[in-house]
């Protein structure tokens, strides 16, 4: 017979393959908070997963990222499709949740049953998407989504995670001045299948696009593909149906110049990796290894030893007694 744990679980998958929305967010706030049983569930429907088409959506706060998703959801449900989206956003410093959530955003699609909408805390997470988003993109296409959207945090540091979580990366800018400096520092020109001027009735998105276009020409084209620069004004729903459009486009090349294969390698390995090393820095952390860090602690603050020397030591030190105890929860 089995244990309660497994009993629950297993309900849980079953609830979560008949389409309970309910079963879908409890899963996704295992993903976040306890990351052995959120994988445990992810192993019982990864078998699910492989037909929804993945969207990223990144580029600087304020640029109307929010705004741009409600009209992609909007248009697509027009389409009849389903659409997950899961939205990262900073973390707060007093519960450690999302700063923002989605009661402030994309409100007109709130109550469609056929739309589901999660919030996340990015948690410090280097790259924009929190440390569980990959994990969450998996469920929502496991249950059955048309569409996933990711929309990263935002804030200008390098995003790479993202490439490797969804199919297509739409990059978001406006035409205030610096953002093109902007693109290029947060290294957004490296990612970017789509391109889109958001506030393009703003001065100076005439001047965005000019320079984003002789961006573009310096980087070349990267596996055949040129990525279109679109203006839009999100608030009026401008700009949507061509980005609708242009992500179509990019779909179609991906499957006809085998590149999403490629793509599908290159993420697996990269989420292993990720696996695998995440795996090993847990089973770091024991009583034993916290102790040598609290005496590693003393010996940096007597100046007896730098924090560099102490991180190497301890890992020497662990490596020598084969303590990556957490290989076997990968």
């Amino acid at each position: 017979m089995p244990s309660g744990v497994d009993a629950e679980r297993t309900g849980l998958v079953e609830r979560f393959l008949r389409g309970d929305r309910l079963a879908l967010a409890k899963t996704i706030t295992l993903v976040e908070n306890d990351a052995e049983r959120g994988r445990q569930m992810l192993d019982a429907v990864y078998a699910r997963t492989g037909s929804g088409r993945r969207i990223g959506v990144t580029g600087p706060p304020g640029a109307g990222k929010s705004t741009i998703i409600d009209g992609l959801i909007r248009l697509y449900r027009n389409q009849k499709r389903t659409v997950g989206v899961v939205a990262v956003d900073p973390t707060s410093p007093f519960t450690g949740g999302a700063l923002l959530g989605d009661r402030v955003r994309m409100q007109s699609q709130r109550t469609d049953p056929d739309v589901f909408i999660r919030s996340m805390a990015s948690r410090g997470s280097w790259g924009g998407l929190a440390a569980a988003t990959a994990d969450v993109i998996e469920l929502l296409d496991a249950f059955g989504k048309d569409i996933v959207i990711a929309e990263t945090v935002g804030v200008g540091q390098s995003e790479y995670d993202v490439v490797d979580a969804t199919h297509s990366t739409v990059v978001v800018v406006v035409p205030e001045s610096g953002d093109s400096i902007q693109v290029m520092k947060a290294g957004l020109m490296e990612i970017a299948d789509i391109f889109v001027i958001n506030k393009a009735d703003r001065d100076g998105a005439r001047e965005m696009e000019v320079g984003l276009t002789s961006m573009l020409e310096m980087r070349g084209e990267r596996e055949g593909w040129r990525p279109p620069i679109l203006q839009a004004v999100a608030t009026r729903g401008e700009g949507i149906t061509a980005l609708i459009e242009a992500l179509d486009e990019h779909r179609a090349y991906l499957d006809r110049e085998n590149v999403l294969e490629g793509w599908r390698r290159r993420a697996v390995r990269a989420r292993v990796r990720f696996l695998v090393d995440d795996a090993r820095r847990t089973g770091f952390w024991d009583a034993e290894a916290e102790a040598a860090l609290d005496r590693a602690a003393e010996d940096v603050l007597a100046r007896r030893q730098t924090p560099g020397g102490a991180a190497r030591a301890l890992v020497s030190s662990r490596g020598r007694k084969g303590t990556h105890r957490g290989e076997d929860r990968v």
